[in-house]
C-alpha cells in the first residue's frame, strides 16, 4: 500500500525524462488517482474479510452504533491513507523533481483528501460485496469512469456537454481540479478550498451511507 504507489509514480518520471514539463502537467494530476484506487482496494478488502470472519458481528452486538463503529474503521484506514499521501507526494516533490506553482503542502493535503476519499468509497463498496470477487468487480466500476472524466486526458471543458455533466458528479473531478490549480496558480484561491471541501464531503457521505447499508454478515 505505500510501495506501490511511490513506484508508479517512479515510473512515470522515468517515462518523462526527456520532458520535465510533460511529467509537472501529468504528475500532479495523477498524484490524486494512485492514493485513491489503492486505499480503495485495502478498505473494502480488509471490512469484507471482517465481516466474513464474524468480528463485526461480534463487534456490532455490543453498545457501538453502527456509525461509531465503521468510524474507527474509517480512522484507522484514515491514517494509513495520510502515510501513504504523505510518501508519495513527498517523494514526487522533493525526490523526482515535480513543479507545482503553488503551495507545496497544499498539495500533500489534496493527496490526504483524495486517500481518506478512496477508504470512503472502499468502505461503501464492501457494504453491498460478498466476496473479494465483487469487491475487485466494483473497482472498474467505481474508479476507471471517475479517472477517464476526471480531465486527466482531456480538459472537462472540452468535453460534451453529457460528459461534462457527468464528470461534475465524480469526486476525482474536483481533486483534479485542485492539482490544476495548484499547477498553474500561485498562493491558494477560493476555488481550490472549493473543490478540497467537496472531495471531502464526498469522503464523509461515503462513510455515512456505507454505516447505513453496512450488513452484520456477508451470506
Amino acid at each position: 500500500m505505500l510501495v506501490v504507489p511511490c513506484v508508479l509514480m517512479t515510473t512515470l518520471r522515468f517515462v518523462y525524462q526527456h520532458k520535465l514539463r510533460a511529467f509537472d502537467a501529468v504528475g500532479a494530476p495523477l498524484l490524486t488517482v494512485f492514493p485513491l484506487a489503492t486505499m480503495f482496494v485495502v478498505s473494502s478488502v480488509a471490512l469484507l474479510r471482517e465481516r466474513r470472519t464474524g468480528t463485526l458481528e461480534r463487534l456490532l452486538t455490543t453498545p457501538l452504533s453502527r456509525l461509531a463503529l465503521l468510524g474507527g474503521y474509517a480512522l484507522a484506514f484514515a491514517l494509513l491513507a495520510t502515510l501513504q499521501a504523505v510518501l508519495v507526494s513527498a517523494l514526487a516533490l522533493a525526490v523526482l523533481g515535480l513543479s507545482v506553482v503553488g503551495p507545496t503542502a497544499m498539495v500533500v493535503v489534496v493527496c490526504v483528501a483524495v486517500a481518506i476519499l478512496g477508504m470512503g468509497l472502499g468502505l461503501l463498496a464492501s457494504a453491498f460485496a460478498q466476496t473479494e470477487f465483487q469487491v475487485v468487480q466494483f473497482f472498474p466500476a467505481a474508479i476507471y469512469p471517475q479517472m477517464l472524466l476526471a480531465g486527466l486526458l482531456v480538459p472537462r471543458q472540452h468535453m460534451v456537454g453529457v460528459l461534462h455533466a457527468i464528470s461534475d458528479a465524480m469526486p476525482l473531478s474536483y481533486a483534479v481540479d485542485a492539482m490544476h490549480h495548484l499547477g498553474r496558480q500561485t498562493g491558494v484561491a477560493g476555488a481550490l478550498w472549493g473543490d478540497l471541501a467537496v472531495v471531502l464531503a464526498f469522503a464523509v457521505a461515503s462513510v455515512a451511507l456505507s454505516a447505513v447499508t453496512l450488513r452484520r454478515r456477508t451470506a
